[in-house]
């Protein structure tokens, strides 16, 4: 989970998860259906990092050499499929990672639960632990299209839309590579996993209602 010096702070994460975030079957069965999609970004002879990997659906399912989860929440660790590796560290603090280490660091609703200044650090570390051509993928709300419900979760500290997450990656040394503005519902939370077996077709639409997360992958270096 993702509290830097956040509104909930270390302390609470644990609660956080029993209440807000709590583990459920179903919401492996949604990105189950996720990843594959994913997967012509992430290489399967390379390394991928997880950041704020939670209950490690991401992770446990991508196809990588080497896999590993970070997260401030110790009971992470509990849900890390082996061989998946487990480090206790938070996203503005990457310091048990070596520099660029990394073909792949993924994020998934993590940088809204930051402060601006704790983005600026986790960007910062995204870039150093990544390989030359490496690249970052991050999935989270667009507030261009989910204001009205941004703030709903109490833990959410950053608005970040397409167009401004776009411009903090280039002006801190990325290269965005592809952008969905519309990649997944709002929320992914279980009880949206009973429509998991839907998600490769919605995946597919030119157009997905009720898409308000998005999709940005960027690279360490020029894209060509």
């Amino acid at each position: 989970m993702r509290a830097e010096g956040g509104p909930i702070g270390e302390a609470g994460v644990r609660d956080y998860f029993r209440t807000r975030f709590a583990p459920d079957n179903r919401r492996d069965a949604v990105w189950r259906r996720i990843v594959p999609y994913l997967g012509r970004w992430v290489p399967a002879d390379g390394a991928v990092v997880d950041v704020g990997a939670g209950y490690c659906s991401f992770i446990n399912n991508v196809q990588a050499r080497r896999r590993v989860a970070v997260d401030l929440n110790p009971g992470t660790a509990e849900y890390a499929a082996a061989p998946v590796e487990f480090v206790r560290a938070s996203a503005s603090d990457l310091s048990p990672l070596a520099d660029a280490t990394f073909d792949t660091v993924f994020a998934s609703n993590l940088l809204e639960h930051l402060s601006r200044e704790d983005i600026a650090q986790a960007v910062e570390e995204f870039l150093r632990i990544l390989r030359p051509g490496g690249r970052l993928i991050l999935i989270q709300p667009n507030y261009r299209l989910c204001s009205e419900r941004y703030f709903d979760d109490y833990t959410h500290l950053t608005p970040l839309s397409d167009v401004s997450l776009v411009d903090l990656l280039e002006v801190n040394g990325f290269a965005v590579e592809h952008v969905e503005s519309r990649f997944m519902p709002f929320s992914l939370k279980s009880r949206a996993g009973h429509l998991a077996v839907m998600i490769p077709l919605y995946l597919k639409l030119p157009w997905r209602p009720l898409a308000a997360q998005m999709l940005v992958i960027a690279t360490r270096g020029k894209v060509d």
